[in-house]
């Protein structure tokens, strides 16, 4: 399957030479094709010790998912594109953050991450001078996989190319060494938690990781979360969940508790280094809608809102949560 060179979905045309040098004038989305991509995938499964594709029929290759059955890789797991988004405002003059979003099961991303659960205009929304990258995992299926993001140090080598994107997306290549240097946040959303702790653990960004956002999630690999936050890694770790969740967040909780690390159950007013929070909102949330609709309308927007430092003007309150 072949994508365009660049599909833009944003405003306005290529910035010249001194836009580095002010503010964004308008917001600027694409859809992008990327080398380095969760998929293709021809791997194994880690700790398993089976191959990916497991399943062979003629010439077509496809997966066995715990719970969505067989998916053929050339339709499921051929999509290399990544979300790319850039607010109008960003100001490469500040402290700059890439937000990191993994989409859950049953996504594309111009369908759900773009257009459903307005994940671009929440991390504009949130005040923050901070460009989002979201790749494709299994195109609208129930299927967690990381791919290639179960390989080590793939996930840094994901974000070396996102620098060189966002640069093209941008328009100014003097913003490329802003863009290498920013810290990174990383949300997944339900069947996103898989490849997040792939990434913590092994994607080789553990320097360059400022905090980790899960949204009714994760589902399994609780011990591996534990184990990550036992360390104390220099980054905040934010958990808010509801029905669909609960039970995996009380037993990391327990995991937690049992080796003597210390967090709070209730949202922090401010999201810096080192602190551990887990936000129950009840039973009436939709797992489907959370991202939209949790504890407030857009959470994702709320969450980031509250990682200080990096505004995109001087004087942003700390956005309305």
């Amino acid at each position: 399957m072949k994508w365009p060179a660049i599909l833009l979905l944003g405003c306005c045309a290529l910035a010249g030479p001194s836009l580095a040098q002010a503010p964004l004038p308008a917001s600027k989305t694409a859809l992008m094709p990327f080398d380095i991509s969760p998929f293709p995938y021809r791997g194994e499964v880690p700790e398993k010790n089976v191959p990916f594709l497991d399943v062979i029929n003629g010439e077509r290759r496809g997966h066995t998912a715990p719970r969505g059955g067989i998916y053929w890789e050339d339709v499921t797991y051929t999509d290399r594109r990544t979300l790319l988004s850039i607010p109008q405002g960003f100001d490469l003059r500040r402290p700059a953050l890439i937000v990191v979003y993994f989409h859950g099961n049953g996504a594309r991303l111009a369908r759900d991450v773009r257009d459903r659960q307005r994940v671009p205009q929440q991390v504009a929304a949130s005040g923050l001078n901070a460009a989002l990258v979201a790749p494709q995992f299994a195109v609208d299926a129930l299927d967690s996989s990381a791919g290639r993001f179960w390989e080590p140090r793939a996930f840094a080598q994901y974000l070396d190319e996102a620098v060189d994107r966002l640069t093209d997306l941008h328009g100014d290549p003097q913003t490329r060494a802003a863009f290498a240097a920013a810290p990174v946040v990383l949300v997944a959303y339900s069947g996103g938690y898989m490849p997040a702790i792939y990434a913590i653990k092994v994607g080789g960004v553990a320097a360059r990781l400022r905090g980790v956002v899960l949204l009714d999630a994760p589902f399994a690999e609780m011990d591996k979360y534990a184990d990550w936050l036992s360390k104390k890694p220099p980054a905040f770790f934010v958990s808010a969940f509801g029905k669909a969740a609960r039970n995996e967040n009380r037993e990391l909780q327990r995991l937690l508790r049992d080796r003597g690390i210390s967090f709070q159950t209730a949202l922090p007013k401010r999201l810096v280094a080192g602190q551990t929070a887990f936000v129950d909102v009840g039973n009436t949330v939709s797992h489907n809608d959370f991202v939209t609709s949790a504890f407030v309308t857009d959470p994702l927007r709320a969450l980031l809102a509250r990682v200080p430092g990096f505004s995109r003007t001087p004087d942003r309150p700390g956005g309305k949560l």
